[in-house]
């Protein structure tokens, strides 16, 4: 064994003491609140992941398996490039004996109590062949680092999850790879590339690719026969080699020179444990920023947990001053960092706003990505990937996240280029869900009448454009009112900007929520192309998902998607004591049919109490609405009882779609005690706070402090408020008055009787 050797064998014994010992003790600092493993098991659809990784960083790991209950692990990545249904990009798993075929399509059975998951660092014991598998990441780079059973013949097996990847071995212990990653289901296809470096004089070679497996898939599940993708590659070490042998590797979208480059940057002289170091150090400043007194130790996990999810979205793409851009298919020099991932119809609500606070700076330069986006594509992306913009959901919501940011006094990207991105998107893109590209028919239509149209129960599609893509539904109601609030976001920077013309002709736009209202049934229903009224149960009909008229929630939930006009919703409602009680009739009213009906039709409705649905981005603000009437105490009452159910501390602990930190981040707003309500006004609207005390260190160097000395489960309800010594009549506040470094404190008790005056 070499010098080199030993030094890493005692580092490991030295870090599988010290990983341990938090879960062993009471956990004194928020980053030892984390626990990955929460949420790790969905209700119905999309799970999260134990993502290791530095914040906002392009390097993002998971074990590959189908989630917490799945008793075997597939392999292990080099990096996840989406992490909510798992695009992969290389694979890596150890095997014991002579490399054999067999060994690259075996599933690893584990124990998860010999499982450790931090968000710098994972490990696993891997039971069958006794191997401690351990891995860590860097910004574009990352360690594996293996303990196989003394005296056993080892190696170290890589393959690909897609077709033609190849390898190429050079000097020994180096090797350079390629992936070409194809996204069938959202249209987009590139190339990533890697250089890593095995640990020693392995035997090294490959393997014959493209081999029929017969039942092994690339998700682990069996299914009919297929081909194992790619090259394979492996490095064998002998009996007497050290037990301890390692993978370290860097990842590039730019090129394999710039892979290497990536490599000798960040891992020349590191080892394993100082790698490990450095994440846990990024993890504890950034997780820092936001201190918490008070509540049960269940709390706080789900709190810094909802805190370290945020962190995922979104990434930093850039590469030692350059970057490649999925937008053109082109390499960029640009100092500025680039960032991407990010999906603006469920990010917008939370998870941005939120960076505004913690990191405006960075939010600043998250948006200078779009503009850089826009400027390279054509249009202003709303789901930017790595290869391009994803066809995602319906609406235009960057252009809400550029008014927010703007209103809250971030100004250092290219607004003048984003309006007019965010124009080009209004007046020329096509607003149906799932398609990109120019507008249609429909949308000529939608400019004319203020709504669009919607198709009968059973009609045949009858628009040229919509047509040419199989299965393809309008979401006619979700559409208009989505629209509605885009538009407002963008007649309002008009406005600030001084542009009166757009201002003028998108702000009557705004309104055209009213157009699909319909007094009879007291919901937002769908209109014919002539204008009549399509009578349905806005609670079931609409197809899978809704996607007729509504798309993944129903109408109950969408009843409310008015964000830009609260005052307007409550008007159109009768008023305040009227929408009061159409709030509390959603949390109230019942399915009407066997909970398997009901979710066969809605997947993504999870999380329910009454019809409201917590685990979709659609209801996120709903619970705050009761501050916009007579009874602000039911705000506190829904979101307390909101966080105790559906996020708790397990496995089970998050209610539905966390679509990569949107949900954590509600969740990091309500506990705190305060939420966005509508993005684009920056105000903030008050809720009861799940600790006695919060303090946030803002970038300015000041604090923002709520205190609520007598918070607790009973204590919930907020008996009076001060911003800075003034006594609050409404409960809310502004955004200057937070990043100013305001004092909010609110007396708490059990009394609900306390009038406060309508939030507007």
């Amino acid at each position: 064994m070499s010098e080199f050797q030993r030094t890493l064998y005692k580092t490991l014994l030295i870090s599988i003491a010290t990983t341990s010992l938090p879960q062993l003790s009471l956990a004194q600092t928020g980053v030892n609140y984390i626990d990955p493993t929460i949420g790790n098991v969905a209700p119905l659809l999309n799970t999260n992941r134990p993502i290791v990784h530095l914040p906002n960083q392009m390097v993002r790991v998971f074990p590959h398996r189908q989630d917490h209950l799945d008793m075997q692990i597939t392999d292990f990545p080099m990096l996840c490039q989406n992490i909510i249904t798992p695009q992969m990009i290389f694979a890596i798993k150890p095997s014991v004996g002579n490399v054999a075929d067999t060994a690259w399509y075996s599933r690893l059975t584990y124990d998860h109590d010999l499982e450790v998951t931090q968000p710098w660092y994972y490990s696993v014991k891997l039971t069958d062949d006794n191997i401690l598998t351990e891995y860590t990441a860097g910004e574009k780079t990352g360690i594996y680092r293996f303990t196989f059973p003394a005296g056993a013949k080892k190696n170290l097996l890589l393959s690909h999850y897609y077709a033609n990847g190849k390898y190429e071995i050079q000097d020994g212990n180096k090797i350079i790879g390629n992936e070409l990653v194809v996204d069938a289901i959202h249209d987009q296809k590139g190339t990533a590339y890697l250089y890593g470096v095995f640990t020693g004089k392995p035997q090294t070679g490959k393997k014959d690719g493209e081999k029929d497996w017969g039942k092994y898939t690339v998700s682990g599940v069996p299914e009919k026969p297929r081909k194992m993708p790619g090259e394979r590659a492996f490095a064998s070490y002998a009996e007497a080699d050290a037990p301890v042998q390692e993978f370290r590797y860097a990842i590039s979208f730019v090129s394999p020179e710039q892979a290497k480059k990536n490599f000798e940057q960040e891992l020349t002289g590191v080892t394993f444990d100082q790698l490990k170091n450095k994440g846990k150090a990024a993890w504890e400043k950034v997780i820092g920023q936001v201190k918490i007194e008070g509540g049960t130790d269940a709390q706080k996990r789900t709190f810094y947990t909802a805190l370290y999810r945020y962190y995922v979205r979104m990434i930093d793409m850039s590469e030692n001053g350059t970057y490649f851009s999925g937008f053109d298919k082109k390499v960029h020099e640009d100092k500025r960092p680039f960032y991407n991932d990010d999906y603006t119809w469920g990010n917008y609500l939370a998870q941005h706003p939120l960076r505004a606070i913690l990191n405006p700076k960075q939010e600043a330069d998250m948006l200078q990505s779009y503009v850089r986006m826009f400027q390279e594509s054509g249009w202003m992306a709303e789901y930017p990937r790595p290869f391009g913009d994803r066809p995602g959901m319906f609406g235009f919501k960057s252009s809400v996240m550029f008014l927010d940011a703007y209103r809250k006094g971030i100004r250092d990207f290219d607004v003048k280029t984003a309006f007019a991105g965010m124009l080009k998107n209004a007046e020329q893109a096509t607003m149906l869900p799932f398609r990109n590209g120019p507008k249609g028919d429909l949308e000529e239509f939608y400019y004319t009448k203020g709504y669009y149209p919607a198709l009968h129960p059973g009609e045949t599609e009858t628009d040229a454009f919509a047509s040419q893509k199989p299965g393809q539904k309008r979401s006619a109601v979700a559409i208009t009112l989505g629209d509605a609030y885009d538009s407002w976001a963008l007649s309002e920077l008009g406005k600030e900007l001084g542009n009166q013309d757009v201002y003028k002709k998108y702000a009557p736009r705004a309104q055209n929520y009213k157009n699909v209202w319909q007094e009879k049934s007291g919901f937002f229903m769908p209109k014919d192309a002539k204008g009549n009224w399509i009578d349905i149960d806005p609670k079931f009909d609409g197809g899978h998902n809704g996607f007729d008229y509504y798309n993944e929630n129903n109408g109950w939930n969408f009843m409310w998607n008015v964000q830009q006009d609260l005052k307007g919703l409550r008007e159109l409602m009768g008023g305040a004591d009227k929408m009061e009680a159409k709030l509390d009739q959603l949390f109230r009213e019942g399915l009407d049919r066997s909970k398997p009906v009901f979710w066969e039709k809605w997947p993504n409705q999870t999380g329910m109490i009454g019809q409201f649905a917590m685990g979709n981005q659609v209801t996120f603000f709903i619970p705050y609405l009761f501050n916009y009437t007579n009874a602000p105490w039911k705000t506190q009452k829904y979101t307390r009882l909101l966080l105790d159910t559906w996020f708790q501390d397990t496995i089970f602990g998050v209610p539905g779609d966390e679509d990569g930190g949107s949900m954590s981040s509600f969740v990091v707003f309500s506990a705190m005690g305060f939420y966005p309500t509508t993005p684009g006004i920056p105000r903030y609207s008050i809720t009861s706070p799940l600790f006695t005390k919060v303090t946030i260190d803002l970038p300015n160097g000041k604090k923002f402090t709520l205190s609520a000395p007598n918070s607790s489960r009973r204590n919930k309800y907020i008996q009076s408020a001060t911003m800075n010594g003034k006594p609050l009549t409404s409960l809310s506040f502004s955004h200057d008055e937070l990043m100013n470094g305001g004092t909010l404190v609110l007396e708490m008790g059990e009394k609900t009787d306390k009038k406060w005056e309508p939030q507007n």
